[in-house]
This record gives structure tokens, sequence and C-alpha cells, in this order.
């Protein structure tokens, strides 16, 4: 399902030259040049895991300016030891995808979830900055990590606790590193899904994938971005520099 997703990603993208791409310690941005004007486009950096710390470099490093920002893109396909090219290819994805600014909102992805999940039992994917404050707003919250902090779960407790879930939200990031399948494989037939973060592509393309409530970014600042990024800073520093958080609800949803 993953990969036919990008692959829809992929089809609805615009034409775009790639100006600038930079790779930081938490965050890689593509920006490119479409006929709208300049835009960019954010993925989280990922290099390898847990169980595989030494994964593939960027093999095309140093010979992307100037070349097509779909092209870039399709990097997004390539295979699971890629991970750092899945990230570029992303953050392209996010650069060159169509924006319609009337379908979204400027909700921010946790207040849906802590609407939604009033009394009701939350999954959330990824330990994100609102989670003590999430936590007191919903019934029950599990947070699955990769590398848990006290009071978080370990990934491995998905299949444990996804199936219980009312309302499944889980970071971007998942399409980038292979585990969004899985985790929508295990979610309940009427679960709310939520995928959130920079990295989370802004398009109606993922309500065709089963996913509810699309929560991702627009960067307003690109250069300002940009430096943030390249100077090793957190979401925070790009978000305070010119990142805007928006929402998209499928139609429907109330």
């Amino acid at each position: 399902m993953r990969d036919a997703l990008m692959a829809d990603l992929i089809a609805t993208l615009a034409e775009g030259r790639v100006e600038d791409l930079a790779v930081g310690q938490h965050w890689t941005g593509v920006v490119v040049q479409t006929e709208r004007g300049c835009r960019c486009g954010l993925a989280s950096t990922l290099r390898g895991d847990r169980d595989r710390p030494s994964l593939a470099a960027a093999e095309e490093a140093g010979r992307w300016i100037g070349r097509s920002g779909r092209e870039l893109a399709r990097l997004a396909l390539r295979g699971r030891e890629h991970l750092l090219e899945r990230a570029i290819g992303m953050a392209a994805i996010n650069a060159l995808l169509p924006q319609d600014p009337a379908t979204w909102t400027n909700d921010n992805a946790a207040a849906v979830i802590a609407r939604h999940g009033a009394s009701r039992r939350v999954a959330l994917v990824g330990h994100f900055p609102f989670v003590d404050a999430l936590r007191r707003e919903v019934g029950t919250l599990w947070v699955l990590e990769l590398e848990p902090r006290p009071g978080d779960l370990p990934a491995e407790a998905a299949a444990e606790v996804v199936p219980q879930a009312d309302v499944l939200a889980m970071t971007g990031t998942t399409l980038i590193n292979d585990t969004f399948d899985a985790l929508m494989a295990l979610r309940r037939p009427d679960a709310l899904v939520v995928v959130l973060g920079p990295s989370t592509p802004l398009s109606p393309v993922l309500f065709d994938y089963g996913v509810d409530v699309v929560g991702g970014s627009v960067v307003e600042d690109v250069d300002a971005v940009l430096r943030a990024l390249r100077e090793g800073g957190g979401f925070r520093h790009l978000h305070r520099a010119g990142v805007r958080l928006v929402t998209m609800v499928r139609p429907g949803l109330t």
C-alpha cells in the first residue's frame, strides 16, 4: 500500500527544477522552482534505525541541483535500505504537491486528536511535544516509540495496543520507514486515522488510503527555514523560522 500511495502522490506533482537540497541533522529540505514560484518541502532525516544503523548514502549526492524535481521525488520509491534517499524524495514530494489552501484549516492536528479522543483510547505513534497535554485530554493515551521515553511503550507493543484504539495517530515518518502499512493493518475498521508532522504530504490522496485527518506543514520563509535546518535545528526552530502547521480533513468528517 505504501508504494502505491507514493506512486499516486508522485502522479499529482507539478513540474519543477531543484534549486536547493539540504540534509540537516533532524530535517531534510528540498527547494524547487515551479511555475507558481519557489517552494520548499520537508521530511524527517532518516539514516538508519536501531537494527540497521549503517544504510546506504544518497548515490547522486552533489548532482541534484538543476535537475527535475519529479525525478528527485521518485527517490521515495527506493528500497528500504535507502532510507536517506526516501527522506529526500518525500521532501521533494512535499515541495511539488499541488497546494489548495481552501482545503486547509489552521487547526493543529493535536487539537483534532484531542477532540476525537475525548474519553476514548488513542494510540500515538511517535513522541510529539504535545504528549503531556494530550494525555490530560483523552481517555487513554498509548505512545509508541522506537526509542521510548518514560511513559512510552516500545514500538513492538503496536500489535497489542493499536487494535484497541479508537484513534490511531501516527507520524508522517511512517511513510518513509516502512511502518505505515503494518500500522494500518492493525487498526480497527472504525478507528479515526490521523497522519501528522512535517513529513506528511498535504494531499487528499491520503484519504484514498484510509487516512481521515492529514496534519502537515507549509514553509513560508524558505531562506530562514533552510538556514535553521542547516544549523541543526529541530522542528521548533524551523517553526519559528517560518513553518506553518495546517490540517486537512476527509470530506464528511465532523
